[in-house]
């Protein structure tokens, strides 16, 4: 991508507490492999010069952030939202007056670390020239089940063309933010960037990602996560 037409932001949301964990910090701190997660994520994120800036949402009484060693000068803190979408709507605010309607915002979630640099860059290249954006995805792999109110199974539902959708997503700046604004103003809760884009009648394209890129959700993944960090290319 042409740094000196179209510009990069990233954002990272990272102010949300990871109840499913069932722990007392948030698990974006959880130490893998004897670092914070999120110090992973952002060790990744600086390898990529393209990025005009880093900026990570916060909770706004963030403890542990002041203890991470990541000390790149493009990264920048805002205060992030209750929900996901919020922190991101902050976080191009805090940018408004100097992104360009055509620069890119890629958004990338805290607790991915297993990505590397040269997979963003995939994605980034892969999007090159588009007019709105798009988001990694993998085909769905396993059989899925809809289930009623009592758990039991109504119909099998077909795979074909479904994907789990990931991060990095890339949009355009200008019609993010506003997918963003709209959103929060029909009190529309949404649970990615793709689907903001959505609601305003775009279409994402979808990217094919890495399997590895799992979001550490459940206590389990970390041990997941720590073999794709060992394994990485």
């Amino acid at each position: 991508m042409n740094k000196q037409h179209d510009r990069i932001w990233a954002v990272v949301p990272a102010a949300g507490f990871g109840l499913r964990m069932g722990l007392k910090v948030p698990k974006q701190y959880l130490p893998l492999q004897g670092t914070p997660i999120l110090a992973h994520t952002l060790a990744v994120l600086t390898q990529i010069p393209d990025f005009e800036q880093i900026i990570v949402a916060l909770h706004p009484e963030d403890p542990y952030w002041s203890a991470l060693t990541i000390t790149d000068p493009r990264i920048l803190t805002v205060e992030g939202g209750v929900l996901r979408f919020e922190s991101v709507c902050n976080a191009l605010s805090h940018i408004k007056d100097r992104a360009k309607p055509t620069d890119w915002v890629l958004v990338h979630d805290a607790v991915r670390p297993c990505m590397t640099a040269a997979q963003v860059m995939e994605l980034m290249a892969q999007l090159k020239g588009d007019p709105v954006g798009g988001l990694w995805g993998v085909p769905v792999r396993d059989t899925l089940k809809q289930v009623d109110n009592e758990g039991r199974v109504v119909t099998t539902v077909p795979r074909e063309h479904l994907w789990h959708a990931l991060t990095p997503q890339l949009f355009r700046f200008e019609l993010l933010y506003r997918a963003l604004l709209k959103a929060k103003a029909d009190n529309k809760v949404l649970t990615d960037e793709a689907s903001a884009i959505e609601y305003l009648g775009h279409h994402p394209k979808m990217v094919q990602g890495h399997y590895s890129n799992i979001k550490i959700t459940w206590p389990e993944d970390l041990a997941t996560a720590a073999f794709y960090l060992e394994n990485k290319d």
